[in-house]
């Protein structure tokens, strides 16, 4: 892709957008980004701009707009060359009200791609997410691939589930009536380094492992990827034409939250890290009192298995082992002293 024009990146301050604008300015990008608040235009720039030579801090401008709101979007892209839209944040904790959650996201994605159309742009990369694609209802040791969506009606404590769903597929609707290019990513569950201390419930996840807060651990297991990855799988599908019309699933594999323990354990011996399996009957007391471990009752016993080779193929990724991006994680958390 041509790089005389910036690159347009939705809700630049997220854990994941923080490394696509780290990598689209390593590669000679202008970014043009997004904020809710023009106040986080710094906490960006320190987390991003020091990894960069100093020239990446002239090719990168801020806008202010807000995904829930019309104003600023009209002509907000004039002059951009592409749209990336990323992710909305992943709840540990699913909320009460569920348009809490699919609101923002359908009505946010259904904004930026409009906007997009009318500022003439054509190319777009939409953040999604593997939760758009993994379906309770298929049997233990199922496969999941780029043909498979989630249930959109799903079960109440599937909100966040149910807002990816009905966000890609208002994407892929808008994107056939408007004449867009569109490439969704759908990552799984997104580890690896952070870049400052403005992270999501992912690598919250870890720091609660490394904290030893549980005695034991539920028997969930996770697909898992390195953001680094998930960043370079965003900015090479910007580069080929390809992939226009395609989903690609980013995992490196699947882990259960048991072995994340070991992993952990093996890496900080000193450290109270759990690696025992929690007998539900446990977690069911628990979840008396903890939100976060009501949340996870539904995935107990069942782990997330899916194929990325069309991602390897087409973006030609090697991705970063699964243990290696859950060590990265922690090793970013005891840097920051967080743990």
């Amino acid at each position: 892709m041509s790089k005389d024009a910036p690159i347009f990146l939705t809700g630049a301050s997220g854990f994941l957008a923080k490394h696509i604008l780290l990598t689209l300015l390593a590669e000679g990008h202008a970014v043009r980004a997004s904020l809710r608040s023009p106040a986080r235009a710094d906490e960006v720039r320190a987390a991003v701009l020091p990894h960069l030579p100093a020239d990446a801090a002239e090719r990168l401008t801020f806008v202010t707009l807000d995904l829930t709101r019309d104003d600023g979007w009209q002509g907000a892209m004039k002059g951009c060359a592409a749209l990336v839209h990323t992710a909305s944040p992943f709840p540990i904790k699913q909320p009460k009200n569920p348009e809490d959650l699919i609101r923002p996201a359908v009505d946010g994605t259904e904004r930026a791609l409009r906007a997009a159309a009318s500022a003439g742009i054509d190319r777009v990369i939409v953040t999604s997410s593997s939760a758009a694609i993994f379906d309770s209802n298929r049997p233990a040791g199922y496969v999941f691939t780029e043909e498979d969506w989630a249930d959109a009606n799903g079960a109440p404590e599937n909100h966040y589930s149910n807002s990816k769903v009905m966000a890609e597929r208002a994407a892929w609707k808008l994107a056939r009536s408007e004449g867009l290019r569109l490439t969704t990513i759908n990552p799984t569950l997104i580890l690896g380094p952070s870049l400052d201390t403005h992270f999501g419930s992912s690598i919250g996840l870890v720091r609660r492992l490394m904290k030893g807060r549980d005695p034991m651990l539920p028997r969930i297991g996770f697909s898992m990827v390195d953001v680094r990855d998930v960043a370079l799988a965003h900015v090479r599908a910007l580069g080929r034409d390809e992939t226009a019309g395609e989903r690609l699933i980013t995992s490196a594999g699947s882990m259960w939250l048991t072995d994340w323990g070991r992993v952990l354990k093996d890496a900080y011996p000193k450290r109270r890290i759990p690696t025992l399996t929690a007998p539900k009957f446990v977690l069911r007391l628990l979840a008396l009192v903890d939100a976060e471990a009501r949340a996870a009752l539904p995935g107990i016993g069942r782990r997330e298995d899916v194929s990325a080779e069309k991602a390897r193929r087409m973006l030609s990724l090697d991705f970063i082992p699964a243990a290696d991006a859950l060590r990265a994680s922690a090793a970013s958390l005891v840097e920051m002293g967080l743990v």
